[in-house]
């Protein structure tokens, strides 16, 4: 007898990734009371081990240099504050541990141009930040070293940390409550017809008939493209480490910090964490996970224990790599449909700041694919076309 063949599900929304976008994407689509089509999220690992969500240090700040950004990221602290507003479930509260201490990025002479135009472009957009000289640096932060510095700004308002696994499973659960699909798969390839994609063709067998296919498959969003085509994605694979180290000395509402050299540290649970990101002609696309401890010994440590005396004692504890969803060509999020497949819409790109642009954007998707138009901020200079035109995005503070 011949094997039965498998029917076909059939989702109005099928999001390829099931990650802290994918999920705020199907909240924010499930939400909405003028969308009433179905949506499955398709992800290949539940237990998000190796996400890049549950693998970040969680930061948001406000602290950038393109209105956009600071746009977004100041929905993204009032959504943190109001979580259990957008997220509860049966009266069952979720707890992001939500720390407001601010981020602190530091400036040498030669950067303190670049950190005063941020500072008075942030505060045009209402961004609660101080600009300090190096003398107020050291008085609100002793345990600086600031004979090098020329200024600092500190967030003094919606910027800190959370538990980013915390709000990717608060996302999930609110989503499956309204009705989202998740199904533990790969895609595999689409069954296209001209210009849209009609099915979804799954790696262990089976298949989805689809409406929108949304591609938010983080550092896996390049392969995604190529599925339907789209070969010239610039968003790679890149790791990132971070580290963890105890002191003798600990500063619990310490900010984190961002150092010149690009290196930064916050506390956590009486520990720190730290990393840095490496020099471009230092970062290939990788998917591993392998830690290389000479970075910290090298590198971070005497950066470390140059900015703050206290860390030139201090036992180095534990590590881990993630992986950046990294946009090569500008280092900003990719949103919206591609121009020529039509029902294909990209979410990628974030290059580290995923987790706090995962609610605007979750928002402003389910918009677009709603309305067929942002409505409440305008991300349109995010579109896939600014790759083709070079209207690119110019980000200064990425970290």
């Amino acid at each position: 007898m011949p094997a039965i063949a498998t029917p076909a599900r059939t989702a109005d929304v099928a999001i390829i990734g099931g990650g802290v976008v994918g999920s705020a994407i199907a909240y924010f689509l499930a939400a909405n009371d003028d969308f009433t089509g179905s949506i499955l999220v398709i992800e290949k690992d539940p237990t998000y081990a190796r996400s890049s969500t549950a693998l970040s240090v969680g930061g948001f700040r406000q602290q950038f240099s393109t209105p956009e950004n600071i746009e977004i990221s100041k929905f993204g602290a009032e959504f943190f504050r109001s979580v259990h507003e957008y997220l509860s479930v049966d009266e069952e509260k979720p707890d992001i541990s939500l720390r407001e201490n601010g981020y602190l990025f530091l400036a040498s002479p030669k950067g303190e141009v670049t950190l005063r135009e941020n500072h008075k472009l942030q505060q045009t957009h209402g961004v609660e930040a101080s600009l300090l000289s190096r003398e107020q640096l050291k008085e609100r932060f002793p345990w600086l070293t600031v004979t090098d510095l020329a200024a600092g700004v500190l967030g003094e308002s919606g910027e800190g940390w959370i538990d980013p696994y915390s709000l990717l499973m608060a996302f999930k659960r609110k989503a499956q409550a309204l009705g989202v699909s998740y199904q533990t798969e790969e895609g595999a390839g689409f069954g296209q017809n001209n210009s849209r994609i009609e099915t979804i063709f799954l790696a262990g067998g089976g298949s989805i008939n689809c409406g929108i296919v949304v591609n938010a498959a983080g550092s896996a969003a390049a392969r995604v493209a190529e599925m339907a085509g789209i070969r010239d994605l610039p968003v790679r694979p890149r790791k990132r480490l971070v580290f963890t180290f105890e002191c003798a000395e600990n500063w619990p509402s310490c900010p984190l910090v961002v150092d010149p050299s690009g290196i930064y540290f916050r506390p956590e649970s009486g520990r720190f964490l730290c990393g840095v990101s490496p020099a471009p002609e230092n970062d290939p696309d990788c998917l591993d996970f392998k830690v290389e401890a000479e970075l910290f010994y090298e590198t971070i440590w005497p950066a470390l224990a140059n900015r703050v005396p206290a860390f030139e004692a201090l036992e180095q504890k534990r590590a881990w790599a993630g992986h950046y969803a990294y946009n090569t060509v500008d280092q900003n999020a990719i949103l919206g449909p591609h121009p020529e497949v039509d029902n294909f819409y990209f979410a990628n790109g974030f290059s580290g700041h995923g987790l706090q642009q995962a609610p605007a954007v979750g928002r402003g998707l389910s918009e677009l694919i709603t309305y067929g138009e942002f409505r409440t901020l305008d991300l349109g200079k995010f579109a896939f076309d600014r790759v083709e035109t070079g209207a690119l995005i110019r980000e200064k503070n990425v970290v």
